[in-house]
């Protein structure tokens, strides 16, 4: 069998997976966000935080709480890396410096999990499961707080009223996210995945040296990190490492656990809102954005230029020969359209086009199906432009899901949708204009550029991934990596709970002949195309610089 008949195998076993689970998963997530319901562990919780579940909160209050706690858990986070080297279960590591520790805590706590260190040389397992595997939740379960506050704010009437924050925090980590996350840690486990708390042993020599392993809580952490779209690796090498993703098997499960809830939640949001059609609708240019990606993917680096080339069957530099080119594109390309991060390749080594491919994934607002709840409000906020454009061309008033689109809400939805950007290319014209940062680069010339480029948008956009031949252990990088996290990932929030706020205080308008149908292909297309045209417009000029360039010129 040829490596592309089996890149499309695996494709095609992953689509039925994912449409297997699809619909029971998106109905319970609906239940678990609708219900009244709370179980006793999660009343100990309210009780323990002084939360009352069953009080509703405007947007103002549901920001204030999803702000406060996360400035709390980067404060702990914070904290309990610099006290590493006096925590027990240390494995002897020494406590992390101050610009990393901010810049990982703020990774983790933006659900981007950009890591600049060596995970089996720095982190103790203290710090890795209480610490960093504890904010895979959290992180993931804000996400999907703030998208279903969304929703709310579509599928109800006169009331600025989106629900409760900690409710929905609780019900979201409690219901779905462990559950699930158990059930993919016995699959890894089975499939060869690591689980222990053992300490650094030495497994023999290597080039001359002694080669030293740890061990860790790898499966359960490597569930959520897939799951929660985090993409912190326990290791260095991340699922490229056997101890995290040991064969196709693994690898092909760690990508439907990447996919699952975004893809799910479409399935949640038609449900809240009363439409089915209309998660359809979203769910259809989530798919095919991210089958087109694939496609151009594999089609890159399958591409024979060259000797090299032709002799491995394809650009394998770079890759795992026990997942291939499909399996690694497939996986480039799902952690890049979402906010997971985690790579089973590196990216750097990738043709000049396959990288550029990855850096469009995320600037995209990594919607196609984008991160844990981050996606779902990504594509909802790109689907309100895409009714204001239509507007425009036939010149009524925009309408989405029974609300009016007035100049309000598109302010709200353009400020969404240029924070990212300005974050993205102001720290790179910066980085580049600056003598000391570009000392970071490993490579020079179009390539170069990329590492830098690749660096924000990973960053801003909440990805975590690089291309790995940037030094960004350095303070420069640390603290502005670690700015652009916390900003890219707390900014668009700001405005997506003002918009669901105005959405819901709203009566609903009556549909008429005159209304667009966003439940049909013609509007998923348009959808799309404005999606695609935006990033394009914003980004085209940079890309030029960077992976356009290299592209054409090997």
């Amino acid at each position: 069998m040829s490596s592309q008949i089996a890149g499309v195998l695996q494709l095609i076993a992953l689509i039925a997976a994912l449409a297997l689970a699809y619909r029971p998963l998106g109905d319970y997530m609906a239940r678990v966000y609708s219900s009244e319901k709370h179980y006793r562990p999660e009343k100990w919780m309210y009780k323990a935080i002084g939360a009352d579940p069953a009080a509703e909160m405007r947007w103002p209050a549901y920001l204030r709480g999803v702000l406060a706690f996360s400035a709390v858990s980067v404060l702990f986070l914070y904290l309990l890396q610099r006290i590493q080297g006096s925590l027990p279960g240390s494995l002897g590591f020494t406590s992390i410096d101050p610009d990393q520790a901010f810049n990982t805590a703020a990774s983790f706590v933006a659900n981007t999990n950009w890591q600049s260190y060596y995970g089996e040389q720095a982190m103790g397992h203290v710090v890795q499961t209480g610490g960093l595997a504890v904010q895979n939740f959290l992180s993931a379960a804000v996400g999907m707080a703030v998208a279903v506050a969304l929703v709310r704010g579509f599928a109800r009437s006169r009331t600025g009223e989106l629900g409760n924050f900690w409710a929905d925090l609780v019900r979201g980590t409690v219901r779905i996210l462990i559950p699930v996350s158990v059930i993919g840690a016995i699959v890894l486990v089975a499939c060869g995945a690591i689980q222990n708390f053992s300490g650094i042993h030495q497994v023999g020599q290597f080039m001359g040296g002694t080669q030293e392993w740890n061990g860790g809580a790898v499966a359960s952490q490597e569930a959520i990190k897939e799951l929660g779209t985090n993409g912190g690796g326990y290791f260095n090498a991340n699922s490229a490492h056997p101890f995290e993703n040991p064969n196709p098997l693994s690898n092909l499960f760690e990508i439907f656990l990447i996919l699952l809830i975004p893809f799910a939640l479409t399935r949640t949001f038609g449900r809240m809102v009363g439409s089915l059609k209309q998660g359809y609708a979203i769910l259809g240019a989530m798919a095919v954005i991210w089958i087109g990606f694939v496609a151009l993917m594999m089609w890159t680096e399958f591409a024979h230029r060259g000797p090299a080339f032709e002799i491995a069957g394809g650009a394998m530099e770079g890759k795992e020969t026990r997942f291939g080119i499909a399996g690694s594109s497939l996986f480039a390309v799902s952690t890049t359209l979402t906010s997971t991060g985690a790579v089973n390749s590196f990216h750097s080594s990738y043709t000049g086009f396959g990288g550029g491919i990855t850096m469009l994934g995320m600037q995209l607002g990594e919607i196609a199906p984008g991160g844990v709840g981050s996606g779902l409000y990504g594509m909802l906020i790109m689907a309100i432009i895409a009714v204001f454009i239509a507007g425009l061309m036939v010149g009524r008033t925009p309408e989405y899901l029974g609300k009016k689109i007035g100049t309000r809400q598109i302010k709200f939805a353009a400020c969404y949708i240029l924070i990212t950007p300005a974050l993205v290319l102001g720290f790179t014209a910066v980085a580049m204009a600056l003598p000391t940062p570009g000392d970071s680069m490993t490579n020079s010339g179009a390539h170069g550029f990329s590492e830098i480029l690749y660096a924000y948008t990973s960053g801003a956009n909440n990805n975590g991934s690089a291309f790995a031949g940037l030094n960004a252990d350095t303070q420069w990088f640390n603290t502005t990596i670690g700015i652009a996290m916390l900003l890219g990932r707390f900014l668009p929030i700001v405005f997506v709970l003002a918009l669901a706020g105005s959405l819901a205080e709203q009566k609903p308008v009556p549909e008429t002949a005159g209304t667009l149908r966003t439940d049909k292909p013609l509007y998923t297309g348009l959808l799309v195309g404005t999606i695609l045209i935006i990033t394009g417009l914003t980004y085209f000029p940079a890309l030029a610089l960077g992976p356009l360039a290299e592209g054409l010129a090997s």
